[in-house]
């Protein structure tokens, strides 16, 4: 997949790009992100790339002609791009819409800042806004790099087990079950017994309550959008009966 991030601050993704899970998929070339400058594109003597917003009010707005120029760039590389555009106004990125995200082959991605971007901007080339949460930041970047890491993490090749994909949470719609490690005693704090049976259907049955356990605690929100069956839907009264 190819990652275009046209940004204002292009030094704040070295870290997150150059370490762990993403560097490796770059570095392997499962990942291809290039790092765009948006201010390389304004065209006025002092490389601005905001000014004062028609009608007045506080704050500044990016202006249109370096964003232009800026997309002009990537999009000459690509005609099937998909362009999001991060804002507060956007749909909350939520687990299945990554995962369609990670099907794409590429994405450009705009970070805004001030008081966002000239709507022309977004008429033109923007295909979806999105949010991470209902909260202002005062950049696009740290969004885009939350999205990078969620999305990137589902693409094949990018984390080294596809079944560690599939059981985590949101995979089904509900929470995950606890996670436990050596050793099987800590400062008094054991590892549930049916761990250590090697009983795999036992197994199976109690990280499946503990994962409705946590759902219903944590979550219960998401339950209604879950098709549950029967079985599931007995363990859950039996987990409101035993109040958890």
């Amino acid at each position: 997949m190819r990652i275009d991030v046209l940004t204002l601050f292009p030094e704040m993704f070295h870290g997150v790009l150059g370490t762990s899970i993403i560097g490796r998929a770059i570095e392997n070339k499962i990942l291809d992100i290039n790092l765009v400058n948006i201010r390389d594109f304004a065209k006025n003597r002092h490389k601005q790339t905001d000014d004062y917003p028609y009608g007045g009010g506080p704050g500044m707005v990016m202006s249109p002609q370096p964003l232009f120029d800026a997309f002009y760039h990537v999009l000459d590389k690509s005609s099937s791009a998909r362009v999001i555009y991060f804002t507060p106004q956007g749909k909350t990125l939520r687990q299945e819409m990554a995962r369609d995200y990670a099907k794409m082959s590429h994405l450009i991605l705009l970070c805004g800042h001030y008081e966002g971007v000239d709507q022309r901007v977004i008429d033109r080339f923007v295909d979806e806004e999105i949010s991470i949460g209902d909260y202002i930041l005062t950049g696009g970047e740290l969004p885009a790099m939350v999205f990078i890491d969620c999305v990137s993490r589902l693409i094949p090749g990018v984390l080294g087990s596809s079944q560690s994909v599939e059981e985590e949470s949101f995979s089904e719609g509900l929470l995950e079950y606890p996670h436990y490690t050596r050793p099987q005693v800590y400062e008094g704090f054991k590892v549930p017994e049916v761990l250590l049976s090697g009983n795999h259907k036992e197994i199976e049955e109690w990280r499946k309550k503990e994962s409705l356990r946590n759902t219903l605690k944590k979550r219960p929100d998401l339950l209604k959008d879950v098709d549950l069956t029967l079985e599931e839907r007995k363990i859950i009264d039996e987990l409101k009966r035993g109040k958890l």
